[in-house]
């Protein structure tokens, strides 16, 4: 019986390390460039305590990791249903509970990660994290609103920035640049008809915008 105990123990331990296994069996290029993206946006960080640097770093590194592991599992996962001889309909189902299965660890996965940064930063420093996972989108496209637009109402501003703060929260668990930007693109589209049913006509202010942008720089060649 303890001999049965014991190899029961053993079985049970083995089963439990096997995920942890697999999170060691990355690719050692891919783990590289993660840390290095990390690295990069926790510099612009001004974190002066070198324990911090690399506490945030390895979170940041280990959220892309993460999120790669997911996006994998649902594209093995969407294939072999796809490979299947299940009808088309019944694909369809298949699919859509893999995806719904999917989204659900990506938001709980998100939130865990806010929890960790929020260990070591402040509001303003996860806020920075945020729009270096997303290549500033956020708080560029943001600006260009205002600059295109100078009469903005406080009302039309703050549609425009809580929009894109949704954007960026999404954006943020994208698995690549293309499905980041693309999030952003949603958003815009949906400021942009805002926007247009505030009155405005885009087309007008881009084009008049875009004739200042162009007269501001022959005046920086002239000087």
């Amino acid at each position: 019986m303890m001999l049965l105990k014991k190899i029961t123990l053993i079985g049970l331990f083995m089963l439990a390390a096997i995920p942890a296994m697999a999170q060691q069996n990355l690719d050692p290029e891919y783990i590289k460039v993660t840390e290095e993206r990390a690295a990069k946006i926790v510099d612009k960080l001004d974190l002066h305590d070198t324990k911090t640097q690399k506490e945030v770093t390895q979170t940041i590194a280990e959220q892309y990791q993460n999120l790669s592991r997911i996006q994998e599992k649902k594209e093995a996962d969407v294939k072999e249903i796809m490979a299947s001889a299940l009808n088309e309909e019944d694909q369809k189902a298949k699919v859509e509970k893999i995806t719904a299965k999917s989204d659900k660890s990506i938001t709980k996965l998100h939130k865990s990660y806010l929890k960790k940064l929020g260990k070591n930063l402040n509001e303003d420093q996860i806020t920075a994290v945020k729009d270096g996972m997303t290549y500033n989108v956020m708080p560029n496209t943001y600006a260009a609103f205002q600059d295109m637009i100078p009469n903005l109402t406080a009302p039309q501003k703050k549609y425009i920035y809580d929009a894109l703060v949704e954007a960026r929260e999404h954006a943020m668990d994208a698995g690549t640049s293309k499905e980041k930007h693309a999030w952003f693109g949603k958003y815009k589209g949906r400021i942009n008809n805002y926007l247009s049913k505030e009155g405005y006509d885009l087309n007008k202010e881009s084009t008049d915008w875009h004739k200042r942008l162009e007269e501001k720089e022959k005046n920086k060649t002239k000087e």
